[in-house]
């Protein structure tokens, strides 16, 4: 299994968390050196900051889900536990100008996304 950019897919977070969605943002690798994915939480505490990403247009998710771009997070591809559906490429690169703030990253760099 190889998620894809953009895709969401319910994941076991472990003891300390639950189960939610989550945005896949590792880019895609076929044959990556670990089975590791790169994920940001899906929420429904909307602060209205500029480190969430408004996610209420999307049908398979609960109105009101943000995703949470601070709570960027590795997890085992094992703990995939379904896919839910695939954003838009819209808000998917909305995701990424979020990760581009919260990593203090240059936006221009994303212009060849």
């Amino acid at each position: 299994m190889t998620p894809k950019p953009g895709e969401v897919w319910l994941v076991d977070l472990g003891l300390a968390a639950k189960t939610r969605p989550a945005v896949i943002v590792s880019r895609y690798d076929p044959d990556p050196p670990r089975a590791l994915v790169l994920y940001v939480p899906v929420t429904t505490q909307n602060r209205g900051s500029a480190y969430e990403v408004d996610l209420s247009s999307v049908s398979f998710l609960r109105k009101g889900s943000v995703a949470n771009v601070q709570g960027l997070g590795s997890v085992p591809v094992v703990r995939l536990e379904c896919k839910l559906g695939e954003l838009p490429a819209s808000t998917l690169f909305e995701i990424k100008q979020a990760l581009a703030f919260v990593l203090d990253l240059e936006v221009k760099a994303l212009q060849d996304l």
